[in-house]
Order: C-alpha cells, then structure tokens, then sequence
C-alpha cells in the first residue's frame, strides 16, 4: 500500500478509500434494528486495518538481547568475537512469561543491533549464532523465542537494526541487497509478525569488516524507504512497521516512557520532528500513530550494575498512564542477564504491575447501566457500554455537542475513567468534558481533556459514587463516536523490598567526596537518584576522593536523561588517577557513543587496572551545542 515517494497520491487517501470500501464493517450492530443506519463520512485521516489491531495490543515488550549483553555494552563496535555469545540457561518460555506477567500482548526480539551479531541462524554472513559455542552452533534464539510466544497466547515481532558495524558494504549498495535478503528470512520464517522495527540509528564509525572507518549515508535515500516497507507488507501484510516516513508507527520523541497528552495519531505527510512527534498533530493528513519506548533498566541491555536501578510497579503505572492514557502504545523493554533469562528483580516488578493493570480493569461499573444519548445514529448508545469492541455509539455529524450520560447502579464507584473512540470515522472529538450527578441532578465537570482517540485514561483524585456520569463534547469537528465508555476502581501496584546489589565489581560511592569541581552543586553525581543532575560550563571537570584504595578496572557515567537546551551530555572524556592526590597519572580519553540520543549509562573501560584514592575527570565539549555540560551520575568499577 506505501506509494513510492514521487506519487501524487497521498497514503492518508489510499488508507481513507480502503476503508470506505468496507463502510459495513464499520457499521454498529444494533439489536432489533433490520438495516443498519447510514454513517457520516469519516473525518480527517484513518487507521489502516492492521493499524486499527495495532492500537488495540496497546502494550508489548522489547528484548534487547545479544552480543551486547555479554560484552556490557549498549553499541557494539562490529569486531566482537561471535564466541562471545554464550548464554548459560537461555530460556524463552520464561521471557515470554515474564512479558505475560506484566499484561503485555507481545514481544519484539533484537534479531540484530547495530554490532551486526545475527540471532538466528543465517547463512547470509558469519557474524551469526552458526559460530558461537551457544546450542553447538545451531541454536535459533528468534525461533526459540517466536515459538515461546506462541505457547504463551501473545505476539512476536523482530527488530533488525538498519546499521550494521560488522559488514564490509556498509554504505554501498550491496548492503541494501543485503539488508533486503535479512529482511525476507525474518518475514518468512518465523510465522505472523505484527510489528517489524527499524531503528534510527544510521551510519558513523564500525569495523565494517576490517576497515575501520567512519561512514556517513543519507538514509532515506540510501535505504529506499517505501521499497523496504512494501517488502514487509507484502511478505508479512499484517506487520506494522516502525518509525521511518512512510512506516505505520512513528516515534513518539523520547526514550522515557511518556507521550504528549494528548498524543495526537495523525502527522503531517513530511519528514519527521521530534516535537511534532511528542505531540502529534490535530487534523494532520497523516495517520501515523506514536509507539512509546523505555527501558525497565536505565539502559536497554542487561548490565549488573543496573539490578539496584529496575523500575519499579508503580513507576510502570505511570509510564502506563502516560502512554496509553494518552493516545500511544507502550513498547516496555526486558533485557535478559547472561543466563537468558529476566532477571528476578525485572519479573517481580513486572507481576506487580501486570496484577494492578488486572485488578484495576477487570470490572467496569458502566456495565448494565442505562445509556442515554442527545443525539443518535440508530438508537446505538448502549453500544458504547457492552463491552463489544466491534460496537459503537455514533452521534449525527452535526451533532458536535452531543453528550451521552449513563445512569448508574446504586453502590457504583470509580476513579477511573477509560474512553475509546471508534477509529475509522476519523478522530471526530477535540476537547471533552466528563461531569458527574447526584440523585438531586445537579450535573458538575470533574475532568477535562483534549482527545479520546485510540484510548484515554481519565483519572480523579479521588473515588466518586455519582448516580450519573456523562461524557460530553465540548469541541469537535464533527459528531462524537465512543467505541467505549468504561468506568472503574484503580487497585495501586503492590511496594517491592528495596533492591540489593549483585554485582561486587561495583563500588559502592557510599564514602565518595567531591574535592574539586568546575562549577558548583557536583555533589549530584555521587547520590542515587538519576534525577538530580550537575551542570557546568565546558570544559567541565570535577575530582573525587574514593574514601579509600580501590583498583580501578573504568567509571561509569550516566547522562540526564530529560533534554534541556541549556545542558546536554559530555561529548569526550579525559580521566586521571591518583593515590595521593597530588602526583596523576597519565590521561586517558575517549569518545562516548550516542550519549546525547541514547541517554544510556556509560562503561568506561580503562586499557588497564589503576590504583586510585583520586579519580579526576575532564569533559571539553557537550555532545550537541549548548551553554552547558550536565550528567547525572558518575560511578565505578573494580
């Protein structure tokens, strides 16, 4: 269905006409009704079907599994040994049970990150599980997994990282062909797909086969966009694709856990902004939904020193709210140890949070209350509290003030309100408003919104009891559709134990001191939350007093992870020991790799041990323009 890029013809009509042509499936069911009523003309831009199943797995997980987890790093050069990737209990079923444990509806496996490293077993290169002591060299962790998913009742997706550091055309077109060839053994060998993604990452330094050099490519060009993306959809005609123009799902603009609230589903036919992205944009021609990623870890591969920083229950809540509530799906990644396993911690977090997500949605009050609308397409009010997806209520199009008010059991109470807009007549309502009734009648506005679209999550402040509840449109564009009008009582995550440390090459900065910094209030490095931030002018540069001899093996450094146009992360690093404080040792230096996008912890390694009482640390540049250099945390390790 992707036109190539000089067609006249927008992807916003193609999808817009394909579904006119099947207006019946559109059409809500009625009882006691012989035809089916006449529907208004869609408004704006429509899902395609396989975008209208998309926003209803509404969340799924991430794997981010390979070479980097045993290398301890987020990128990987491409020179990795594949003898290197050797996990010592790998087991699918208990990743595909975690991700079942934490409500999600699928899981999207790394087949292949930027390092190259292939996670099945691919005669198209070497750089592939064929040559590591994993299974004796055939095992299969993309089949291994999709089987898994399978078992489990949810959905399998791949990853294949456009980038890749390893190959020798990179950057030519023989890697096109090559990347193509991937692409057809992944779409044809592991079953359904529902989602395929492509990253953004795209060209810089690698292995490249030997060269090692740097290597720059315009990737819309380079990759022909449109053609890789009609590949997947006639190899795998129900796999969305993520992220590059063209592609069904974009990038919601952060790597947080949060979308624009609203997050509008609909863009502009243009190349993608990162604000625009955040936000979407109202009445743009293009329905081009927000997936929002994050990491349950700081970083998106497994690392010991992380096992202390898991998110916890409550924080998935809100990360939750603010992406399904708010219009996007949630992509949570689970990042397997080197056992191949989730780890204990991630699981636990992850139960809590599915068992909330269960308990808070499991009964909804509006179910056999009275419904009852001011305007009305063919008597369908009720449609929108029966629990039948495929139903509707549907107010005339001019009706762009209608209202639909449900009379309630006696005893109802709730705190949480769940709208669902019917997606192929096009997102009609722009502003919303839910009042609320006593027995006396007297309506009052307890909430306020912009959008329902594909979900919304209105939460009160507190549980209410009314006799009424009422959705009523204040803005639209055209008479209000609810798919749903659901009401329920939140159950909040349980509390988990604090974490306790795994890892003993960690240091612990209990006795850390700053001695000396380039600007004040350095002391935010040495504490545990990655919320509180230094910044300084560049060059930055601070010296620390470990309390005691330790026997350095590198630091660590994790950058803010909010962005700020006053402060970004450090570009390079400089680093110095010393015992006394007073004779340093020779300097070492290095770039760090993406900081700036990523947001990542760092992991130094220096090229050797050092015995250090005094670690001292330069930064001459941040890693995009701006009056300042600002990170979070600095650590290290034996």
């Amino acid at each position: 269905m992707t036109m190539p890029q000089t067609s006249p013809i927008s992807r916003r009509c193609l999808l817009a006409g394909s579904l006119l042509a099947g207006a019946s499936a559109c059409a809500p069911r009625v009882a006691g009704i012989a035809a089916a009523p006449v529907l208004p003309a869609p408004w704006g831009a429509v899902p395609s079907q396989r975008q209208l199943k998309w926003h209803d797995r509404r969340m799924y997980a991430f794997v981010h599994f390979s070479m980097n987890t045993f290398t301890d790093k987020e990128w990987g050069f491409g020179d990795e040994d594949p003898g290197l990737f050797n996990p010592t209990d790998f087991d699918a079923d208990q990743i595909a049970a975690a991700a079942v444990a934490g409500g999600l509806t699928g899981l999207i496996v790394t087949a292949k990150h930027h390092d190259g490293f292939c996670l099945w077993p691919t005669m198209l290169t070497e750089h592939c599980l064929r040559n590591s002591p994993w299974r004796g060299g055939k095992g299969d962790v993309v089949g291994e997994l999709e089987q898994a998913c399978r078992r489990a009742g949810i959905d399998f997706g791949v990853y294949l990282s456009p980038w890749d550091r390893n190959h020798a055309d990179y950057g030519r077109p023989a890697y096109v062909e090559y990347y193509r060839a991937q692409l057809t053994e992944l779409c044809t060998r592991y079953g359904d797909l529902f989602e395929v993604w492509f990253d953004g990452a795209n060209g810089g330094d690698g292995y490249y086969g030997g060269a090692r050099e740097t290597r720059q490519i315009d990737a819309p060009r380079y990759y022909n966009w449109p053609s890789i993306i009609e590949l997947v959809h006639k190899l795998q005609p129900g796999a969305c694709t993520f992220d590059p123009l063209g592609a069904d799902i974009r990038w919601v603009g952060n790597e947080e856990g949060h979308a624009g609230d609203p997050c509008w589903p609909t863009m502009p036919d243009a190349a993608y902004e990162q604000d625009k992205g955040y936000t979407g944009v109202r009445g743009a021609k293009l329905w081009w939904p927000a997936e929002t990623d994050v990491s349950i870890r700081p970083g998106w591969f497994y690392h010991a020193d992380e096992d202390t920083q898991v998110k916890t229950p409550q924080k998935l809540m809100e990360m939750f709210d603010r992406s399904v509530g708010n219009g996007s799906n949630f992509l949570l990644n689970l990042p397997p140890d080197r056992r191949g396993r989730i780890p204990d911690r991630d699981v636990a977090s992850l139960k809590a949070f599915g068992d909330a997500i269960r308990t808070t949605f499991a009964a909804d009050c509006a179910r056999g209350a009275v419904a009852t609308a001011s305007a009305d397409i063919g008597g369908t009010a009720a449609n929108a509290i029966d629990g039948d997806p495929g139903t509707f209520w549907c107010a005339p199009a001019e009706a762009r003030d209608a209202t639909l008010a449900l009379d309630l059991a006696p005893g109802a109470r709730f705190d949480t309100i769940r709208l669902r807009e019917w997606l192929p007549l096009g997102l009609r309502t722009t502003t919303f408003a839910i009042d609320i009734a006593d027995d006396g009648g007297n309506w009052r506005e307890v909430a306020r919104k912009d959008m329902v679209g594909p979900e919304r999550l209105v939460r009160l402040p507190a549980p209410v009891s009314p006799r009424r509840v009422r959705f009523r449109a204040v803005a639209a564009e055209a008479g209000p559709t609810l798919r749903e009008f659901a009401l329920f009582l939140s159950t909040p995550p349980v509390e988990l134990p604090p974490a306790v440390p795994s890892d003993p090459s960690i240091i612990s900065r209990r006795g850390w001191k700053i001695v000396s910094a380039s600007a004040p209030g350095a002391e935010a490095v040495l504490d545990e939350d990655p919320k509180t931030a230094w910044s300084s002018p560049a060059p930055a540069m601070l010296t620390i007093d470990l309390g005691a001899e330790e026997t350095l093996a590198g630091f660590t450094l994790t950058p803010t992870r909010h962005i700020d146009p006053q402060a970004a992360p450090p570009a390079r690093w400089q680093v110095e020991t010393s015992l006394d404080g007073k004779h340093w040792s020779k300097a070492e230096e290095g770039e760090f790799q993406n900081i700036n996008y990523a947001r990542a912890t760092q992991r130094i390694a220096f090229k050797g041990p050092r015995a250090a009482r005094f670690l001292r640390l330069r930064f001459p540049r941040p890693a995009v323009p701006a009056p300042a250099i600002a990170m979070a945390t600095i650590g290290a390790f034996r």
